[in-house]
């Protein structure tokens, strides 16, 4: 079935048709989740409320093609993991002392690989993190960012500087532990 015609048939409340988008769309939507979202438990249930509200909001959507509706479910997504941040009031703005605190995990695998890039990412302090998100992989801008997170544009700036800078070095720690592995 194409994505129109189960969009047509979640719209009438058809189990078979939101299971097909959930399946469909699941893992992107997770693993979108986990970016903003440590605790995997935390980053699903984000998601499972997240396609919830996705499709209690379907009958205002208005298909216009199937790249809109992955859009729309990101959207959705994004905003459920900041709603649940805020109201773990995980959200703070970091020091740079605070985040000198943050360590890589040094787990001793052969190469530094996109998913372990990812760990890194996950593991920079939650307001480095969602800034550096929302700008970097979301495409957001600073005035954007600013709006849907309650601060103001150049805190928006510092977050993403300091969480570029301190992924960057958490890659030279992880990148020269490997270094020292190979070595050996």
């Amino acid at each position: 079935m194409q994505i129109a015609e189960l969009i047509k048939e979640a719209k009438h409340k058809s189990k078979a048709a939101e299971k097909c988008l959930f399946d469909l769309y699941a893992g992107k939507m997770l693993t979108l989740c986990r970016r903003y979202v440590k605790n995997a438990e935390d980053a699903e249930e984000c998601m499972l409320n997240g396609f919830v509200k996705f499709f209690a909001a379907l009958m205002a959507f208005r298909y216009e093609n199937d790249a809109a509706v992955y859009s729309f479910i990101k959207r959705v997504m994004i905003n459920e993991c900041l709603m649940f941040l805020r109201k773990q009031q995980a959200f703070k703005i970091v020091s740079e002392s605070e985040a000198e605190n943050v360590g890589s995990n040094d787990d001793g695998l052969d190469q530094l690989s996109a998913r372990e890039i990812f760990e890194l990412i996950i593991q920079l302090p939650v307001g480095y993190r969602t800034v550096f998100n929302l700008f970097v992989i979301e495409g957001l801008s600073h005035p954007e960012i600013a709006g849907e997170l309650g601060i103001s544009i150049g805190t928006s700036k510092s977050q993403l500087n300091k969480a570029r800078t301190l992924l960057q070095k958490n890659i030279e720690h992880k990148a020269g532990y490997y270094a020292k592995q190979q070595q050996q």
